[in-house]
């Protein structure tokens, strides 16, 4: 029987610390590199990523979006880097933020999370403005996949705040019923941005893990993080970009120092530094 999602999470996590490096190739980041704008400059820019992170980070993140606007060709250099994310044993999220309904939701589900799929991933986020009911097939799809799915709570940016307050309380207690009886974490996280002044719903309820992002570029500290999710603290995974991806040399150095602050924070403990 393969190992559930939150088993390789959790196993991720005692093993390399709490941290998840998001590999964003924006045009800006490619010309930062002095990479071409191309599929070529964005195939350089991940598998450098993926050799300097890959075997200290418990999870690496790509967005979906600076693959998918080259077309077929960004949609390969994906499916090489998930690729090369799996083969070197790092658990992969991939940020897709798809939300639908019916056979269109359950397209998504098989394209994301089939095992047989070429751009299959340990996890997917989703999106729960269609109603949180309308992400049941992606979920019963993780399940069967032995994967995960994270949805969007309380995002990082200020302009979500409004809608997101009124609808954080329903994702909650959704991910939380369909994680009841799951060990160590059920396959349903949330997303709850580290850059938030506060908390407003409990979380110790959830039984599944919580991606923070925000980490870095967009101003919050692991102390941030800990004093946010200190009820939590076992089930958070902080997630930071820019602040690792600015400067190609420093890629392992920055992912370590964010890694190993996160983890005496979060008073976790990791692995020898490698």
């Amino acid at each position: 029987m393969n190992e559930s999602f939150g088993t390789r999470l959790r196993a991720r996590l005692d093993e390399c610390g709490p941290l998840c490096v998001g590999i964003d190739p924006s045009p800006a980041l490619l010309n930062a590199w002095s990479l071409d704008d191309s599929p070529a400059g964005l195939e350089r820019f991940c598998r450098t990523v993926v050799e300097a992170v890959a075997d200290v980070a418990a999870v690496v993140k790509p967005q979906s979006a600076f693959f998918e606007r080259w077309g077929s060709r960004g949609i390969a250099v994906l499916e090489r880097t998930i690729a090369d994310l799996r083969e070197a044993g790092t658990l992969v999220l991939l940020d897709v933020k798809r939300g639908d309904i019916d056979s269109t939701m359950a397209a998504y589900a098989e394209a994301y999370l089939d095992r047989g799929s070429p751009l299959a991933a340990d996890a997917v986020t989703l999106s729960p403005y269609l109603g949180f009911e309308s992400l049941e097939g992606a979920i019963t799809s993780a399940v069967a996949n032995d994967a995960g799915v994270f949805v969007l709570a309380r995002t990082s940016n200020p302009e979500a705040a409004v809608l997101q307050r009124l609808v954080a309380g329903q994702v909650l207690a959704g991910a939380a019923a369909v994680n009841a009886g799951h060990s160590p974490f059920g396959p349903v996280g949330v997303v709850m941005g580290a850059t938030l002044p506060e908390i407003e719903d409990s979380l110790t309820t959830l039984n599944g893990p919580i991606l923070a992002p925000g980490l870095g570029a967009q101003g919050a500290t692991p102390a941030d993080v800990a004093r946010l999710f200190g009820s939590v603290r076992h089930a958070v995974l902080p997630s930071v970009s820019r602040a690792v991806l600015a400067d190609p040399k420093r890629l392992r150095t920055r992912t370590l120092y964010y890694r190993d602050e996160c983890a005496a924070h979060l008073s976790g403990t990791i692995a020898a530094q490698k």
